[in-house]
C-alpha cells in the first residue's frame, strides 16, 4: 500500500490579462495556492485553489500548519476518508471560504494523483457522461463596458464559435441594465443564449423587477441576484420570476445547496470546486442536484471544472474564463463552441512547474520525519 510522503505548498498570483468589474468588485489579483502530494510508490498529483483578491496566505497557512502534516502517512487512495478526516480537523473554522478553498487543494491533488496511477482521465474516473461540453463566454460581458463594447464583443464571440455570452448586470438603473442588454440581443439574435449575474447586488424588490426585465429580454439566467446566504429571498424570487435563478458561486457546503434546492429557491446551481472543497463533494453536489432535476453549470475554473461537467449528466454549460495559461504547456482545447476534456490521466492539466516555480511567493514542504 503506497503512502503519502511528502506534501509541496505554492502559491502564485494569476493577474487578469484583461480588466473584470462586476456590481461589487474589481477582479485584479487571483492568489493560486497549489499542493504536489507525492507517495511512496514515486507518484505525485497536483491540485490547486484560488481566491479572489486576497486570502492566498490564509489558506497556505492552514494548508502548512494544520492539513499538511496530517497527510503523512495517508493512503492517496482513501480520499473519502481523508476528506472527512480533515474536515473534522478544521471544525472550528468549518464551513467557511478558507477551510473549503484549503481542502480543494489537497482533494484535488489526491483526484489527479490516484487517475494517474490508475491510467485515466478525470471525466472518466468521475462518470464520463459526456465527452464534450458547450461554452459560454463571461470575459465579453463586464460591467465597465459600453454598450458598444458589449455588442462588438457578443458578436465576436459568436464568431469565434462560442454557444453564449454572460452580461454583468447592477447598474444604477434597471434601465440602464435593460439597454444594455436589448443592445446585444439585438445584435446576436434569440439563437444566441445570454445569461446575466447581479454579484449579489440587489435586494429582493429589485431583483423581482429586474427579473420581469430579463424574461422579456429572452435571458437564460439569472445569477447571484441577491446574498447568496438569504435562502427565502431566494424562494421569493424564484415564485415571480421567469428566468432560471442560478446560484452556487459563494456556497461553501453540501448542506447549503441542498437547503436551495429543497425549498426550490434555484434551477441552475453553480458550485465551484475549490469552493465547495474539493472534487469529491462537487460530485456530491452534482449528482445531489439530479436527484431534484436542477442543472450543474459551474463557477469559473473551466480547466479543472470541464472534466468535470463531462463527468455528470445534467451538466449543462461551462464557463470560459481562461486562467491557467501563463502556467501550463497547452491550453483547454475548444472546438466548434465545445470544450474537450483531455485525454490524459489526471485532472487533464498539462501544468508547466517551471514557470509556477518561476512565479512562486510562497513555498514550503511537509515530508515525513522519518
Amino acid at each position: 500500500m503506497a503512502k503519502i510522503t511528502h506534501v509541496e505548498i505554492k502559491m502564485i498570483d494569476l493577474v487578469p490579462k484583461v480588466k473584470r468589474i462586476d456590481a461589487i468588485q474589481s477582479f485584479v489579483s487571483q492568489e493560486t495556492p497549489i499542493v504536489i502530494l507525492h507517495d511512496s510508490d514515486g507518484a505525485q498529483g497536483i491540485g490547486y485553489t484560488y481566491t479572489i483578491g486576497t486570502g492566498g496566505p490564509s489558506v497556505v497557512a492552514l494548508l502548512e500548519k494544520t492539513l499538511a502534516p496530517a497527510l503523512i502517512g495517508r493512503d492517496p487512495e482513501r480520499f473519502e476518508q481523508i476528506w472527512r478526516d480533515l474536515l473534522y480537523l478544521t471544525h472550528a473554522t468549518a464551513v467557511g471560504a478558507v477551510t473549503s478553498l484549503a481542502l480543494a487543494a489537497i482533494d484535488t491533488a489526491l483526484w489527479d494523483l490516484n487517475c494517474r496511477k490508475k491510467g485515466l482521465p478525470l471525466w472518466k474516473a468521475a462518470g464520463g457522461a459526456k465527452d464534450k461540453m458547450r461554452l459560454y463566454t463571461t470575459e465579453g460581458g463586464w460591467l465597465h463596458y459600453s454598450k458598444t463594447e458589449l455588442v462588438e464583443n457578443a458578436l465576436a464571440a459568436k464568431e469565434a464559435g462560442f454557444k453564449g455570452s454572460k452580461v454583468k448586470i447592477g447598474s444604477d438603473l434597471v434601465a440602464m441594465d435593460r439597454a444594455r442588454l436589448s443592445a446585444v440581443r439585438d445584435a446576436v439574435g434569440d439563437e444566441y443564449e445570454l445569461m446575466t449575474d447581479g454579484n449579489q447586488s440587489f435586494n429582493l424588490s429589485e431583483a423581482i423587477r429586474c427579473a420581469r426585465m430579463l424574461e422579456e429580454l429572452n435571458i437564460g439566467w439569472f445569477e447571484e441576484p441577491m446574498k447568496a446566504d438569504d435562502v427565502a429571498a431566494h424562494v421569493e424570487l424564484a415564485r415571480h420570476s421567469g428566468v432560471p435563478i442560478a446560484v452556487g458561486e459563494s456556497m461553501y457546503s453540501l448542506s447549503q445547496f441542498k437547503d436551495y434546492m429543497q425549498s426550490g429557491a434555484a434551477s441552475i446551481i453553480q458550485v465551484d470546486v475549490a469552493r465547495i472543497g474539493g472534487i469529491t463533494p462537487w460530485l456530491k453536489t452534482a449528482h445531489m442536484a439530479e436527484a431534484f432535476n436542477v442543472a450543474v453549470c459551474p463557477h469559473f475554473l473551466m480547466e479543472l471544472h470541464l472534466p468535470l461537467v463531462c463527468a455528470v449528466s445534467n451538466a449543462t454549460w461551462l464557463e470560459h474564463i481562461p486562467q491557467l495559461d501563463g502556467v501550463t504547456k497547452s491550453g483547454m482545447q475548444m472546438v466548434d463552441g465545445f470544450g474537450i476534456p483531455s485525454r490524459e490521466p489526471g485532472l487533464g492539466i498539462d501544468w508547466d512547474l517551471d514557470a509556477i516555480n518561476a512565479m512562486e511567493l510562497v513555498s514550503h514542504s511537509v515530508k515525513n520525519a522519518a
